[in-house]
């Protein structure tokens, strides 16, 4: 990332500060407006998130960030696309109660801003961060603990786990339940024979086993062990005969950095052919 740094830095701080102060902040009308004079949807977006966070894209300086970072950002989901989705397809929640967890439809409203993506590093080191948007409303199942929500598969968590997903085979090994994504995923591919799932929470063993896994088509394939991964990876892993691991133990980049870190040198003790993958990993290994 030499020489672009102080770019990268200021594009990652809009980009966040836009997320949690205004992700709504894009109206239909400004939308429409900006698009009218012949722009795509991308385009129209990126101008008015410069337009809402004080950038003069008409200034050399802003301009310049324009062309290198902010028309890069910005994408217009297809919401069909998500809806082929075989989880989504499979899974639909209608306000089931377990508790004090209700399992329901959440959403994103037109033109609400959203991390879609692990960040993306060109070539000459430049950071650029992968906002999506769609034009329509768009809804995804979700968990919801005392009237937050506490699990939810959203397009962000569909984009990122898509290349582990492809290349997952044999018996798999995954650290991390959640609502069971990456597994359901993984055991509907034909080379991939079994799908072993560390989990220690019972809570969400419990959840997941009664309302999620009855859904699942190839649940057979799938086996759910309560543990701590981190002493399985050390113990059970290494004589599980396992061809291919997955770790998704983390929410976001800050608890996860910690959890990568110790998990890397564990590598060593599975078999070489053991292929592994890392929820996020390309956005960890960029902010390392």
């Amino acid at each position: 990332m030499a020489g672009f740094e102080k770019d990268n830095e200021r594009v990652l701080e809009l980009a966040g500060n836009f997320l949690l102060s205004c992700p709504r902040g894009v109206t239909a009308d400004e939308f429409d407006t900006v698009k009218s004079c012949g722009v795509s949807a991308e385009e129209a977006f990126a101008l008015l998130f410069c337009a809402k966070m004080g950038i003069d894209t008409d200034s050399p300086d802003g301009k310049a960030l324009y062309r290198a970072y902010i028309q890069r950002m910005f994408r217009c989901l297809d919401d069909m696309g998500y809806e082929e989705n075989p989880y989504r397809r499979a899974i639909r929640f209608g306000g089931e109660k377990c508790g004090e967890w209700e399992l329901r439809e959440d959403f994103v409203l037109p033109l609400e801003a959203f991390v879609a993506d692990d960040l993306e590093e060109t070539a000459e080191g430049r950071v650029i961060p992968r906002i999506g948007f769609f034009t329509r409303r768009f809804t995804f199942p979700a968990v919801y603990e005392r009237g937050r929500v506490w699990m939810s598969v959203t397009p962000n968590e569909i984009a990122t786990m898509e290349e582990p997903i492809s290349v997952s085979r044999g018996r798999v090994l995954t650290y991390g339940l959640g609502m069971g994504y990456f597994a359901f995923m993984a055991a509907e591919k034909p080379e991939v024979s079994s799908v072993t799932v560390v989990e220690k929470s019972k809570d969400a063993i419990s959840l997941f086993t009664k309302h999620i896994l009855p859904r699942f088509e190839c649940k057979e394939k799938i086996s759910i062990i309560c543990a701590d991964a981190f002493e399985y990876a050390e113990k059970a892993a290494p004589l599980g005969g396992y061809d291919f691991v997955f770790a998704d133990l983390w929410h976001d980049v800050s608890d996860g950095l910690p959890m990568y870190e110790r998990l890397l040198p564990l590598e060593k003790l599975m078999p070489r052919t053991t292929v592994f993958r890392y929820w996020i990993e390309k956005t960890m290994k960029i902010y390392m």
